[in-house]
């Protein structure tokens, strides 16, 4: 009688779990970062934007995870934010109203700023110079996204609402995206491990 043999290859599917629970736990973690940075808030009187450390941790996020995990980070932030959870600056109304007042188009753009700048990361090395060049783009789009969503409410004309959602704000942030930028270099990303998958 012949016997009937087989290879066994290994059971790498039992790996899988592992990869969906670690980035899901690190995604769920982040909106931590993001919610204590926006606490980190100075209202500056003259416009109802305040000076926040949030776009820190959404540059941060984005030069740290994958495309799809610093998307799903930050829009997990915002729906944690949506639902009344108090990670929004607290300079504000708080819950959805926050997402639909004065600093919305900020808050709304940042998922897909954060994914901007794992894209272009990425694609354009990994680099010092990359990293300042996908932080400092994403960080322009932040208060770009700002400025329209304040006009779009405000009526007001341009000068005036570059007066108040975008020229006070430009020093700050090229220090964000300096310090995101090299706090990313520090920290590395977090798919090195080749059991892991990068969203």
């Amino acid at each position: 009688m012949q016997e009937v043999g087989f290879k066994q290859h290994g059971l790498h599917w039992l790996s899988a779990p592992y990869v969906a629970w670690n980035t899901v736990l690190r995604v769920i973690a982040s909106t931590a970062l993001v919610a204590i940075c926006a606490h980190i808030s100075v209202p500056l009187g003259f416009t109802p934007v305040p000076i926040t450390m949030q776009t820190f941790a959404v540059l941060l996020l984005g030069l740290l995870f994958g495309p799809g995990a610093a998307f799903a980070s930050l829009s997990l932030y915002l729906l944690e934010g949506a639902l009344g959870l108090p990670v929004f600056s607290p300079h504000g109304v708080g819950a959805i109203a926050q997402l639909l007042g004065p600093t919305g188009g900020y808050l709304l753009s940042y998922p897909f700023a954060a994914a901007l700048t794992s894209v272009l990361y990425r694609r354009w090395g990994q680099s010092s110079l990359s990293a300042l060049g996908g932080a400092g783009l994403a960080s322009l789009i932040i208060l770009g996204a700002g400025s329209v969503w304040l006009a779009t409410l405000t009526h007001a004309n341009f000068s005036a609402v570059l007066a108040q959602s975008m020229v006070p704000f430009l020093p700050g942030e090229a220090v964000k995206v300096v310090a995101a930028s090299g706090c990313a270099r520090v920290l590395g990303t977090f798919g090195r491990d080749p059991r892991q998958q990068t969203l």
